[in-house]
């Protein structure tokens, strides 16, 4: 269940879109004032959209709402009362399109091509340059627009990258949980929410305050080209590392995120249905996750 990911299934979406470096190139502290947290052991109605044209209906309709921040938008009109919006950011690699690529690339701060989505460069996450970029530029860039904090994608990778190259990427994994311990330390009032990163878990739990468990109960199939559901025990490997995580840091609220046709408004439901039985808070969309869908009524 490791391996090179990327939550935004970047060939689909990220391509569409135009990104710039207005405000991005900010640089110093800043400090965010605490978000309203929901009750760690209630279910949170959540949503995830990395398109440019969210609908500000359903945005309002979500306590916790996962955006990408490189739109040049006003993200006001999409909160609602009380709710949290979270900027994505990836901490495990860095797209070309990235106004920051060339000067980590410089660095020698990026390594080798992710496999699965050439478009990107694995972030070397031991480097000093890298680590710069993260607590001085990207973070507080997301918080400066108005982001009660941030969602962390791409940690899977460190793990898989030290499994792959034991010696070239000897301590991948704890450098990522100091990573995340820096984030905490210098914002220690934003909201942060994990894509599993299960192998920093033992150490970054008590540092975070949502873990997302992707692809729980369904998935894309990439060779198939089609959704389909995945098995008892894939289900069960993920929710006992969500579990684990949750004994760690009892605060810690248990999101899942799956994949699936929303025309299959059965299907949708029943997914709905067993994550919310599991105690988890769910979400259920397309595999472009590029706009927001809404719960099947009834």
């Amino acid at each position: 269940m490791t391996g090179f990911t990327d939550m935004r299934r970047r060939g689909v979406v990220q391509r569409l879109l135009a990104l710039g470096a207005a405000g991005w190139a900010l640089g110093g502290r800043h400090q965010s004032v605490a978000a309203p947290g929901p009750s760690a052991n209630a279910a949170v109605r959540w949503g995830v959209d990395y398109g440019a044209a969210t609908d500000p209906v359903l945005a309002r309709g979500c306590a916790l709402l996962v955006l990408e921040p490189h739109h040049a938008r006003p993200i006001a009109p999409l909160r609602g009362p009380g709710s949290t919006l979270l900027g994505y950011v990836s901490f495990g690699e860095v797209e070309r399109n990235r106004p920051y690529f060339a000067a980590l690339d410089k660095a020698g701060a990026l390594k080798a091509a992710n496999p699965n989505w050439p478009d990107a460069r694995l972030a070397d996450l031991r480097h000093p340059a890298w680590r710069a970029a993260v607590l001085d530029r990207l973070v507080p860039a997301i918080l400066a627009l108005g982001y009660d904090g941030i969602f962390i994608d791409t940690m899977d990778n460190a793990e898989a990258m030290e499994q792959q190259d034991p010696v070239a990427n000897k301590g991948m994994v704890a450098a990522g949980v100091s990573l995340i311990a820096a984030v905490r330390a210098r914002f220690p009032k934003i909201r942060i929410m994990l894509n599993r990163g299960y192998a920093l878990l033992p150490d970054v739990a008590p540092k975070i305050d949502y873990l997302l468990g992707e692809a729980m109960a369904s998935r894309w199939n990439f060779t198939a080209k089609h959704y389909e559901l995945l098995s008892d025990s894939d289900w069960e490997w993920q929710a006992g590392r969500l579990r684990t995580a949750k004994a760690r840091n009892p605060a810690l609220s248990l999101m899942t995120l799956d994949y699936w046709d929303p025309a299959d408004t059965k299907q949708v439901a029943a997914l709905y249905a067993r994550e919310r039985a599991a105690g988890f808070s769910p979400y259920v969309a397309t595999l472009a996750l590029d706009r927001l869908m809404p719960e099947p009524a009834g």
